[in-house]
């Protein structure tokens, strides 16, 4: 891992807020994510399953978890499962865990090698009543394919039939939706690392720079600061390109008096920054550029003014669809009449803005966590209203991540230029 060790408080308070959530006589089983294959001999680079992460912080391949908090024997209450080191294999695929340093960055004291979890978890499972299986329940799921985890809860439920199963992604939807303070001091790096980054592209871009130069910028700056990677496809959209929303081609030239959308955040010890920027190619806003862009950023500043606790998502986002509906009559994209005649299912305004205002971030970069109960403190959300005009070849979105608190929520991304003025004076430095 190219991060430092993270603090192994964060996963040990993660275990006990699952764990205090089991029912009684219960164990909870978590496996990790398959090695996929790409073209060839050769497979794409493992990625964690993320339940597994978020209770354990280990990132390699073959490993598990397993919570037994009423185990007669307190040496079992947790396990952590991970692939015996090989010689051989480490001469070709690098070092594995120990279990020392498995033991420090996970705060779990029991480590059992794979190789001989089968002989340990049947009578573990016989002593149990009831068990926990983990599963993809992120309301965003589109793969069909059969991965490890559902693999696993056929081998289970065919080898114990008569026990009872509960879904641990129910669990974690609620437990990893609300970041403790140790999660969002992660989340904080990875977003200070997207700032150091976002500020180098503003000296960069100019008129004939293309996308992928600016693409290849950012990948420097992440790694050469730690990030293990971009926390998802980095989408580098000028001129009309800026319309598709998850353009990944960033492939064209940067054109004089276009604006360029970017939407990038990296990765840091498993937690992910999203940052959205919308800034000229030139340096210089035109005076409609500028006029999008600040309705635009009021949007921005409207949504991160009522997102706090006790508001749901819904009505969020319907509050932010009658500000849009004035912004845009005042910058001439809708006339009186149009709203008049607005089908109720399809507001006149989602012309101009056709996506979610907000969505939960995390460990993944669209993170577990409801969508329609009460927003809670300790909630972390992106805030990214865009404004989109066909007619003239423009898109332009302004995304921020704030921590909900108490009474309202924290900008985790407040040192960050946002302002059209903000960002002028730093592309002409």
């Amino acid at each position: 891992m190219k991060f430092l060790p993270l603090n192994p408080q964060i996963f040990i308070k993660n275990r006990e807020r699952f764990t205090s959530r089991m029912q009684k006589n219960s164990i909870a089983i978590f496996v990790s994510n398959d090695e996929v294959p790409d073209n060839g001999d050769s497979i794409y680079k493992f990625k964690q399953n993320s339940d597994v992460y978020w209770l354990s912080g280990i990132t390699q391949e073959d490993s598990m978890v397993v919570l037994f908090p009423d185990n007669p024997d307190p040496k079992y209450r947790e396990v952590l499962v991970l692939v015996r080191p090989n010689e051989l294999k480490e001469k070709w695929d690098g070092k594995r865990l120990r279990v020392k340093e498995a033991q420090a960055i996970s705060g779990i004291q029991t480590i059992v090698w794979l190789d001989s979890i089968d002989g340990l978890l049947q009578p573990w499972i016989h002593l149990a009543d009831c068990i926990y299986l983990d599963s993809n329940e992120n309301d965003r799921k589109a793969s069909l394919v059969r991965t490890r985890d559902y693999r696993f809860i056929d081998e289970m439920k065919s080898r114990y039939p008569l026990h009872q199963y509960a879904r641990a992604a129910k669990l974690m939807k609620e437990l990893r939706g609300i970041k403790t303070a140790e999660e969002v001091e992660v989340l904080q790096k990875a977003v200070d690392i997207t700032e150091v980054t976002f500020r180098r592209l503003l000296q960069f871009i100019k008129p004939g720079v293309m996308e992928y130069e600016i693409e290849a910028e950012i990948y420097h700056s992440f790694l050469s600061q730690r990030a293990t990677r971009p926390a998802y496809g980095i989408i580098l959209a000028s001129g009309d390109n800026a319309r598709i929303l998850h353009y990944v081609n960033n492939n064209a030239e940067c054109k004089d008096g276009d604006l360029i959308l970017m939407d990038f955040g990296a990765e840091y010890g498993g937690y992910c920054a999203d940052l959205t920027r919308t800034v000229p190619v030139n340096g210089k806003f035109t005076r409609r550029q500028r006029t999008v862009y600040n309705a635009c950023l009021h949007l921005h500043d409207y949504a991160k003014s009522i997102l706090k606790p006790g508001i749901s998502i819904v009505d969020y986002t319907e509050k932010v669809g009658e500000e849009a509906t004035q912004q845009f009559l005042k910058i001439g994209l809708l006339k009186k009449s149009d709203v008049k005649n607005e089908d109720p299912e399809n507001r006149a305004y989602r012309k101009y803005l056709y996506h979610g205002i907000s969505h939960h971030l995390g460990i993944d970069v669209h993170d577990l966590g409801t969508r329609t109960e009460p927003v809670k403190p300790g909630m972390v959300f992106t805030i990214e209203p865009g404004i989109y005009i066909e007619e003239e070849k423009m898109g332009i979105r302004i995304e921020n991540n704030v921590w909900i608190t108490k009474n309202g929520n924290k900008d985790l991304f407040k040192n960050i230029p946002i302002t059209a003025e903000e960002i002028e004076a730093l592309m002409k430095k």
